[in-house]
């Protein structure tokens, strides 16, 4: 599928390739592990309660130990090279949601950012080594660049496809569609000619939201567009199926014989190539109309930021909100919100964001207790969190609409 690279000279051991041939085995896992990715952050962060920080910092040492073991190999083994993806599926999630979540950077900033970190990290592996086919990762030093270049799509992916779910609302079911079709249209391209290297890096990070957003469909709540498997049963399911296709992979070796009639990508003619950027840019034109279009249709807060109400719900006349709660917890989820109303008060912004993190991780964390006292309470004060999640965490705050939506929620709370 690529290029021979002319003779690189540098010290380097020759191993044998580090990497799976590139079957529909490859993309069937990839995604397996994508969604794995997703899912098993979120549960782990929020549902565990660990929270984003130490969560971030654990898979930072496990991606560490992982890709140690990874680069003492000599050739590809499955279970440590899709080991490694998966961490590092983990690890890009957390990366980019540290910098959402805790530093307020917008997702359409982030994803710029990473775009260009891995515009500079694929100029610096071509220049060192006139190529960027992972055919090619039989040194150390290519498949340092390669893990890299894995890493920050992730993060790419991750950015990319929360900030679409921002930009249009688009349920979880509806957001998978846009990255399967232009996985879809890469595919096409790459059928008729397209580079073969730029087809396989497309497709790459555009396996990140489609994995994504089908995790967010299999785990959300119905009312939210989602099948109400949640995050934990999302993952296990995936993490078995992650293993069993390693397993299968183990045994058959399916995924380590090179194709016996595969072409020359030399035969490729570099007019037809030239026809197939012409081609993408279209396709990357139409997936920009569509986002616009859907932006400008009326829509609720995307489920990538921020989660949707759960349900319409309101309180009877007189009924009180935290009546059916734990007194403590309610007494702490209103010192969170006194404090962060006094900081947007006080002009401080970022202390505001991080103080609604906190209530953010708590409420998710106590949801399915709350939620089974009190389903239309819950529903009700979730709502409020979200408008209040919404404005805090708006690309340009204002100050009214934020104090308009933590006083409201801070009667509710009182009620």
């Amino acid at each position: 599928m690529t290029t021979s690279p002319p003779a690189v000279r540098v010290s380097r051991r020759i191993m044998s390739s580090k990497v799976p041939q590139v079957t529909v085995w490859f993309w069937i896992i990839k995604v397996l592990c994508t969604t794995v990715g997703e899912s098993f952050a979120d549960w782990i962060n929020v549902t565990l309660g660990v929270g984003l920080e130490a969560t971030s910092v654990i898979f930072t040492v496990v991606l560490a130990g992982a890709l140690t073991w990874q680069l003492a190999l000599r050739r590809y083994v499955p279970f440590v090279y899709w080991l490694t993806v998966v961490v590092v599926s983990v690890t890009g999630t957390l990366y980019t949601d540290i910098l959402t979540d805790d530093l307020g950077v917008p997702l359409a900033a982030s994803t710029g950012v990473f775009a260009a970190l891995l515009a500079v990290v694929f100029a610096v592996w071509w220049r060192s080594q006139r190529t960027l086919s992972i055919h090619s990762i039989t040194t150390t030093r290519r498949e340092l660049y390669y893990w890299l270049a894995i890493l920050v799509t992730f993060a790419l992916g991750t950015a990319a496809g929360d900030g679409i779910l921002e930009l249009t609302g688009w349920s979880p079911g509806v957001s998978v569609l846009l990255p399967a079709g232009l996985i879809v249209a890469v595919i096409v391209g790459w059928r008729f000619g397209a580079n073969a290297v730029l087809s396989f890096w497309l497709a790459y990070i555009l396996t990140r939201p489609l994995g994504a957003n089908l995790g967010d469909w299999l785990g959300f709540d119905p009312a939210q567009g989602g099948l109400g498997l949640g995050v934990a049963w999302t993952s296990v399911i995936f993490l078995v199926a992650i293993l069993g296709t390693v397993v299968y992979l183990t045994v058959t070796r399916a995924d380590q014989t090179e194709p016996a009639t595969a072409p020359d990508p030399r035969s490729r003619a570099a007019g037809r190539e030239r026809v197939m950027l012409a081609y993408f840019a279209i396709v990357g034109i139409v997936a920009v109309a569509v986002l616009t279009w859907a932006h400008a249709q009326p829509h609720t807060t995307a489920a990538a930021s921020e989660e949707a109400p759960s349900t319409h719900a309101t309180l009877a006349p007189g009924q009180s909100a935290t009546a059916n709660f734990p007194a403590d917890t309610v007494d702490a989820y209103r010192t969170i919100v006194q404090d962060a109303l006094s900081m947007v008060r006080a002009g401080d912004q970022a202390g505001a964001k991080t103080r609604i993190t906190d209530l953010e991780t708590a409420w998710d964390h106590d949801q399915s207790t709350l939620e089974g006292l009190d389903a239309t309470a819950w529903s009700v004060i979730d709502g409020r969190i979200d408008a209040v999640l919404k404005a805090v965490r708006a690309s340009t705050p204002d100050p009214t609409s934020e104090t308009d939506a933590l006083q409201a929620l801070l009667t509710t709370l009182s009620s």
